[in-house]
């Protein structure tokens, strides 16, 4: 974009995502006060963008919309528009982000958010829209209109409906929860979940895309030494190493640089969402040095210093720290500069090295990427492996050695040649708790490949976070240079950097261990609920109608559950017990998240298995029941917990309302899938939605197939979590009150439940 053009607010800011858009028409505010109080003084809406540097959808929606200047003047002529970081701010992000996801049933970015200008409460959300009508998806003009006509001419529904997604989003991100009892038939029963939903033929949980989930694979890691016999040992190891070798060899490792992309949109692991960001590549180095240790395994260790390698050459400051992302996107196109075809290896490699990369890389068989945004693009291919290097190199008949060292040139010439091309952006923001991630990684990797300089790398980081500028009250930076107040994931991360820094040797004089006992207690001055819990950000914000407490470990673990593994490694190191009583404090803290989907919680269930293995009395003490056997069933005990994305639906004439239901499945208990016996007639009760209490409604719903189960696997039945989609529509006349429904019947391997109705809270409307 042209440096001649118009800037708006966005040139002051240092976000690299936020100056990107510094040239476009739309006359951006950064989040804060200021912004507020002009919305306040024009009366009219908030138009929230939230996005970051590397996100490909963000880049298609400034294109169309953003960089449009009839779009832009309807914008500036009725919001006051607001574009965010969402790695800057990720509590606000996790705010409005439950709202898309409670009003829509999904979520994702460019998330697009209008709220009300006095309290900032949402009133109406989505994410990514077209500038015409496409894809089903009406066009962001008329979304825009369609918004601003509400609020001049229905103010007071408007408000009202801000009001009910406000209660929503805080009953959903603020309560504390009711404490339930845990101990080991929760970590066993994630391992057992997760083990059901392993993909055996191809590696990883579930089916395309295929994220890495290293939470899940430092869980079964941890839980490896306890598993209580041989089968489950194998069954465990079996899934771990399969899992990390699949990932490896796939083309979401970059095969020719090193490091992961963010995840495979195929269910081979071939074909990646090209954005590489520094967490991923953090949290698999460290699942993958543990693995090596674990399992002894050459290839393992190979991929952890591939991956540190790659992030100590194109992602680190050479005074320390690290940077947050590449983009995904070159010149308008994804993944163009990670693309090759046969021609382009010829041309850059000798014969011998040409006809070895070809075969290795797989190009031989014929181009496995077709551009989906830009199909007249030429076909090319990602490069990836069929199997691990050590049995290619037994299939071609030369040493594991000599066969490495040939990759190695090949590589090593072909990433010069990539070299030369346009290079994908780099987001230099060097956030605090990210950067925790990576010392820590560094620090485990260091110790266990006795890798001095990944140690020095970490140290050097690690200094450069600690030597940095404080805010003005004194705490972390987000972001180093930044007066952006910290969140508990920096907090947390840190401090596990500091332990695992001085665990592996390096201890700065004492600087390190005292610094992560320091901010440790800093942490629960500034995030702490007064009971031994957290919070995700500081007291006082006075832009947060809610201030969150988040559970769920995804791509990032969640801020107490990094806190938690913090504390324990504190203990460890230190010997002093009153880190391990404020880890179960902490864990107790969310223990009803935890009983609820021990896997959606995995990082917090590792903590749980670690301070379980510290102290076996400590849980119990904290939470009455919560004892190593499993908690008598009470007479009330439901096995199967229902939810839905949405509370209210919606339902015109000729057009069909959806919602996402999630059935979580108490660990040992099964349900029979809709359709229990496929082939047959079948009298058993099988997963239906359906209506009830009414008339003029139809249901269908998009159900899921199930794991195969039974001696001879004939049966399908569901296990641990699943999700599906259920339409409804009108088919008649509306009468009566009708209620959305899920009949199933629940059974262990010995019994069966009655089957139970279940009658959903979601409001049906007709319109």
């Amino acid at each position: 974009m042209s440096s001649e053009r118009p800037t708006n607010r966005l040139a002051r800011e240092s976000s690299p995502y936020l100056l990107q858009h510094a040239h476009n028409p739309v006359d951006w505010w950064p989040w804060g006060t200021e912004a507020f109080a002009e919305a306040r003084r024009r009366n009219v809406p908030i138009f929230l963008s939230i996005g970051y540097s590397t996100c490909y959808w963000c880049h298609v929606m400034e294109r169309e919309s953003f960089e449009n200047s009839a779009i832009a003047a309807l914008l500036n002529e009725r919001f006051v528009c607001i574009k965010l970081d969402r790695e800057e701010h990720p509590d606000i992000d996790e705010v409005y982000m439950a709202a898309v996801q409670m009003t829509t049933g999904r979520g994702g970015w460019p998330m697009s958010v209008f709220l009300e200008p006095n309290e900032l409460r949402p009133f109406w959300a989505g994410t990514y829209f077209p500038p015409v009508p496409a894809r089903g998806l009406p066009s962001f003009p008329q979304i825009v209109a369609s918004v601003s006509a509400a609020w001049r001419d229905r103010r007071a529904e408007v408000l009202g409906q801000a009001g009910e997604i406000a209660d929503a989003v805080r009953e959903h991100l603020g309560q504390r929860g009711s404490p339930a009892p845990i101990g080991v038939p929760q970590v066993a029963g994630a391992v057992s979940a997760l083990l059901t939903t392993y993909d055996h033929l191809r590696g990883g949980f579930g089916d395309a895309p295929k994220f890495p989930q290293p939470v899940y694979l430092d869980l079964l890691l941890a839980f490896l030494p306890f598993a209580g016999d041989d089968q489950s040992r194998a069954a465990v190891e079996a899934a771990l190493r399969h899992t990390l070798d699949r990932m490896a060899i796939g083309g979401m490792f970059d095969q020719v640089g090193g490091g992961f992309h963010r995840y495979s949109v195929d269910a081979e692991w071939t074909v990646p969402h090209f954005e590489k960001m520094l967490y991923d590549n953090a949290l698999l180095a460290g699942v993958y040095a543990r693995a090596s240790e674990c399992f002894a395994d050459a290839h393992f260790v190979r991929v952890t210093r591939r991956t540190l390698d790659y992030v100590l050459r194109e992602m680190t400051l050479p005074s320390g720290g690290f940077f947050s992302a590449q983009d995904a996107e070159v010149a308008g196109r994804e993944g163009l500069n990670y693309l090759w075809t046969e021609a382009e290896f010829r041309a850059a490699l000798p014969g011998d090295d040409a006809d070895f990369a070809v075969r290795v890389y797989g190009l031989d068989a014929g181009p496995n990427f077709h551009d989906p945004h830009h199909p007249d693009a030429p076909p090319a291919s990602v490069p990836r492996l069929a199997d691990r290097p050590d049995r290619i190199a037994a299939a071609m008949g030369v040493a594991p050695a000599g066969f490495h060292a040939r990759l190695d040139r090949v590589n090593t010439t072909l990433y010069g040649v990539r070299s030369g091309r346009t290079q994908p952006r780099i987001d230099t923001k060097v956030l605090v708790g990210w950067n925790g991630l990576m010392i820590s990684a560094l620090g485990v990797a260091g110790k266990l490949l006795a890798e001095p300089r990944y140690l020095d790398a970490a140290e050097r980081a690690a200094a450069a976070v600690l030597d940095s500028p404080r805010t003005p009250d004194g705490g972390l930076p987000r972001s180093m240079g930044s007066t952006l107040p910290a969140v508990l994931e920096d907090y947390a991360a840190f401090v596990a950097a500091l332990a695992d820094l001085h665990r592996a040797g390096r201890d700065g004089g004492g600087r390190y261990l005292d610094a992560a006992r320091t901010l440790a207690l800093e942490a629960a001055a500034r995030f702490g609920d007064g009971s031994g819990g957290y919070l995700d950000s500081q007291a006082g914000a006075s832009d947060l109608f809610v201030r969150p407490r988040s559970t769920y470990d995804g791509a990032i673990p969640c801020g107490t559950s990094i806190m938690a593994n913090a504390l324990v490694t504190l203990r460890e190191v230190t010997g002093e017990h009153r880190w391990l009583d404020a880890a179960a404090a902490a864990i107790a803290s969310i223990s009803g998240a935890i009983a609820a989907s021990p896997v959606s919680t995995s990082n917090s269930t590792r903590a749980l298995l670690r301070i379980l293995v510290s102290d076996p009395a400590l849980m119990p003490r904290l939470i009455p029941g919560a004892a190593a056997d499993p908690p008598a069933r009470p007479a009330e005990f439901t096995p199967v917990q229902v939810f839905a994305s949405q509370d209210r639906l919606s339902i015109r004439e000729g057009t069909p309302a959806t919602l996402s239901l999630r059935l979580v499945i108490a660990p040992g208990y099964h349900i029979n899938a809709a359709d229990p016996q496929p082939g047959r007639e079948s009298p058993l009760i099988g997963l239906r939605a359906d209506c009830s209490r009414g008339a003029g409604l139809a249901v269908y719903a998009d159900y899921p197939d199930g794991q195969p189960y039974g001696a001879d696997g004939s049966m399908r039945v569901h296990r641990g979590e699943t999700e599906f989609d259920v339409v409804v529509e009108r088919s008649g006349p509306w009468s009566g009150h009708p209620v959305l429904t899920v009949t199933f019947q629940a059974c262990t391997d010995t019994e069966c439940l009655e089957p139970a109705t279940v009658e959903l809270d979601v409001a049906l409307d007709p319109a």
